[in-house]
């Protein structure tokens, strides 16, 4: 497993920049397309760029991922890597987080965004950060979390209540459309031209039973429940910069949004934002770094 990780890394941050940067450089002119969908609705696709065939509304969120990429997803993996690689067990628990975030970026991508000439870019993103990312939880040092469950300054109810909200909020968010959906005999809303809504197969099916089951953990003071929540934490911190900004790109997009739809999933994101940063912050603190490990013990020898 160190094997795996001794380059694979470096590997998934070239191409997950390289991603990112025709991305945001092959965006939309803003002329959309309209289309019937094969449900006899009507949707405006981009039209042009990278993501043509996607809707105006998921280009325009596109777009803000692959920003959200580029300025922290990718410093992030390659700080946490050169971390990882110098025997820090902070930094294999971050490299865990950020890979898990990644892998939850380019499922989506691979699974989700209509077919164009990066697809295959995609398909290689989910297989490196989902070997990565497996990789990295077998990595991390478990004498280094144990140490995080006996820490009493370590917030563990707080974490503990944290993932349990978020699996139940997450749940909430996306079982309203699809239960309406049913209750209406319709489609959920945003369905568009796409045959399934990705995002909430992943959410409901992983994202939301994976908080659920480390908030569990956690409760039980498991160590395998800090680690889970290792990458559910950083993807939770870069959804604000991500809603934000899609909001902003897709409102600029023509895409109509009432004030709560844009002041509530912003203001909500950032209350879990901000908590979860906190919390991931406090849980990394209380990780050993073997560098200062190390020079804190050579001192008194060498004195």
């Amino acid at each position: 497993m160190r094997g795996t990780l001794h380059r694979l890394p470096g590997l998934i941050a070239a191409v997950s920049a390289g991603v990112a940067a025709v991305g945001l450089a092959w965006r939309p002119a803003g002329r959309p397309v309209p289309v019937v969908t094969p449900r006899g609705q009507t949707a405006q696709l981009a039209g042009d760029g990278l993501y043509r065939y996607d809707t105006v509304f998921t280009a325009a969120g596109n777009t803000a991922v692959d920003a959200v990429v580029a300025a922290f997803g990718v410093p992030l993996l390659v700080a946490a890597w050169v971390s990882h690689r110098r025997g820090s067990p902070r930094g294999s628990v971050l490299l865990a987080g950020t890979l898990g975030y990644l892998l939850y970026v380019y499922a989506s991508y691979a699974f989700g965004v209509a077919y164009n000439p990066l697809y295959l870019a995609y398909v290689t993103l989910l297989s490196t950060t989902l070997f990565g990312f497996v990789a990295a939880l077998a990595a991390v040092d478990r004498t280094a979390l144990a140490a995080v469950v006996a820490d009493p300054d370590v917030p563990h109810r707080t974490l503990c209540r944290f993932l349990f909200v978020s699996a139940a909020v997450t749940a909430v968010v996306w079982l309203q459309p699809v239960l309406t959906a049913l209750l209406r005999n319709t489609t959920p809303d945003l369905l568009d031209v796409y045959t399934t809504p990705v995002t909430y197969t992943l959410d409901l099916g992983v994202v939301a039973p994976a908080a659920a089951l480390a908030g569990l953990l956690v409760h039980r003071r498991e160590p395998l429940g800090y680690l889970l929540a290792a990458p559910l934490l950083v993807t939770i911190v870069l959804l604000l910069p991500t809603i934000t900004l899609g909001t902003a790109l897709q409102a600029a997009a023509g895409v109509s949004f009432t004030a709560p739809q844009v002041v509530g999933p912003i203001a909500g994101f950032g209350v879990l934002g901000v908590i979860g940063g906190r919390l991931l912050a406090r849980l990394l603190r209380a990780l050993p770094d073997a560098r200062l490990a190390v020079a804190g013990a050579a001192g008194p020898a060498g004195a």
